[in-house]
Parts: C-alpha cells; structure tokens; sequence
C-alpha cells in the first residue's frame, strides 16, 4: 500500500492547514489510517485515527478540538484521509506522517500508537508553525 502525504507548509502560529494522505482505492476497506508526527530527534507521536470505512475518529489529547481526520472515499482511483489542523501552535511543527495498519484505532489508542504496528508508511511532510 503507497500512502503519499502531501499540504505541508509554513504557516503562522493560530493559523490552519490541511494534510492530505493519498491512499489506493479500497485502502480503508482493510486498513486504519493513523496520523503520526516526528520532531527532529524525537520519538515518532501518533495523533489521529479514522477507522476505516466506518469514519470511526480517534485524537490525542495534544490535539483534540483543534484537529479533524476525515477521509473522501468518492474518488474513483483513490481514497484520501485528511488532517484538518486548526489554531496551529509552534509546538505542532513536525514532519506529519500518514500510516496504514489491519489494527483497529481502538486498539492503537489503548497501546499508545506504537509505530511497530503500523503496516505502511508514507514519507511525510513538513510543518513549521512559525510566531
């Protein structure tokens, strides 16, 4: 499964952003897709979950409110999944990965989003949330 992430930009703090992931049709028929994010020389955060075709949608607390995954399942030879990311704080910049995992979202919130269970990753873009 190729996930390509794309919508990384530079954007001042208490702005908003949109992050796309790019996925084959039928991704979310089989597969979580989960929003992680990574400070240079830190650990790897996942943030986001949408579960599939059923749209269930799961946060951290780091951004709940302020950001929204989504997914547009209507295109005919793709899905996407959206991160909607409102009232931006300097402490969101990162390179923002996209992720695929057989898991359920339930299950990665319990466990924490350990990177070990994700199946496919994308490359991932950058956001720098500037003062």
């Amino acid at each position: 499964v190729q996930l390509v992430e794309s919508g990384g930009d530079l954007v001042h703090a208490g702005g908003s952003l949109r992050l796309s992931c790019a996925a084959p049709k039928h991704t979310l028929e089989d597969y979580a897709i989960t929003w992680f994010r990574q400070v240079s020389g830190k650990e790897r955060e996942g943030i986001s979950c949408i579960s599939g075709t059923a749209g269930m949608t799961f946060y951290v607390d780091s951004v709940k409110g302020r950001f929204t995954i989504s997914s547009d399942l209507t295109k005919s030879a793709e899905e996407t999944v959206f991160l909607q990311m409102t009232n931006l704080r300097e402490d969101d910049t990162a390179r923002y990965f996209c992720a695929a995992t057989e898991l359920s979202c339930t299950f990665l919130m319990a466990t924490g989003f350990q990177t070990s269970d994700m199946d496919y990753w994308g490359n991932g873009t950058p956001v720098t949330v500037s003062s």
